[in-house]
């Protein structure tokens, strides 16, 4: 899977009753959570649909399809996936699995915290004392804010894709604008965020930074050349945020560099430099 999603698919998936199993899943997403919900779905022997966009990298398509899940394709500047998922799942009698708007998908998401603090403990280190990490629609934010309480929480979103950051500078949801630049983080390419992740960040006083492409590049070479990690570019906004000196890292800091599904080619580009 090579990415934090499968914890809040998997959390929600299991924790279905036996009569919604029956009925199978409807999920929306451009690959990750796609993933987390197909291979939770297989191992739990349930049919799963996925609604995913037309300019999703291959890998993540193949991927998504390999794991035995259904896929219906949309455009995510003219359509809204929300809808199409909704309306699937209805005339399916399927259980709706939002990326994001979903307390036991924010739940789900929020294990990765608690993982890192038990990590943490065994180098015999306190819990984080700042948690940076990508931002799409905020599951994963929302649930490291509850999980890790003490910290000071900080989301990175592409330029001109920060509407978590935009919403809590300005107090209320807002989305993200017209003509959006074009973006390689397909991963957290997310046109408005939730209420339930919202609402979480903004009571825990979280702040928001965004990164260019060309950083968000070189924090994959980074995490290449010196981690011996291969990050798809929303899974290295994070790491970013404090290369380019946006984001001041404390005494403890946890960074999330999660998801790994990157485009072979792309990636090789960016190795290239």
């Amino acid at each position: 899977m090579r990415a934090f999603k499968l914890r809040g698919a998997w959390h929600r998936l299991t924790d279905m009753s036996a009569a919604e199993r029956k009925g199978g899943v409807v999920a929306f997403s451009s690959g990750n959570h796609a993933q987390g919900v197909a291979w939770s779905a297989k191992r739990l022997g349930m049919p799963a649909l996925i609604v995913m966009p037309r300019d999703t990298p291959s890998v993540k398509l193949e991927g998504t399809r390999a794991l035995g899940a259904e896929i219906v394709l949309y455009d995510r500047m003219t359509e809204k996936r929300e809808v199409i998922a909704a309306r699937i799942a209805e005339e399916r009698g399927a259980t709706l699995v939002p990326s994001f708007d979903d307390p036991w998908v924010v739940e789900g998401q929020g294990s990765a915290g608690l993982e890192a603090v038990a990590q943490m403990a065994e180098l015999g280190a306190g819990p984080p004392d700042m948690v940076i990490m990508p931002c799409g629609g905020g599951g994963l934010a929302a649930g490291l804010a509850l999980a890790l309480p003490e910290a000071r929480v900080v989301v990175v979103e592409p330029d001109g894709w920060d509407d978590m950051g935009n919403s809590l500078r300005g107090g209320v949801i807002v989305p993200v604008g017209p003509n959006p630049p074009p973006t390689s983080c397909d991963a957290i390419q997310t046109l408005q965020v939730a209420p339930i992740t919202f609402d979480v960040l903004k009571a825990r006083g979280a702040t928001g930074v965004a990164v260019s492409e060309e950083e968000t590049f070189a924090a994959m070479r980074h995490a290449k050349r010196e981690l011996d990690l291969t990050i798809e570019p929303g899974g290295a906004v994070a790491l970013a945020a404090i290369l380019s000196g946006k984001v001041t890292p404390g005494e403890r800091t946890l960074v999330l560099l999660s998801g790994g599904n990157v485009d072979p080619a792309l990636f090789d580009r960016v190795m290239a430099g």
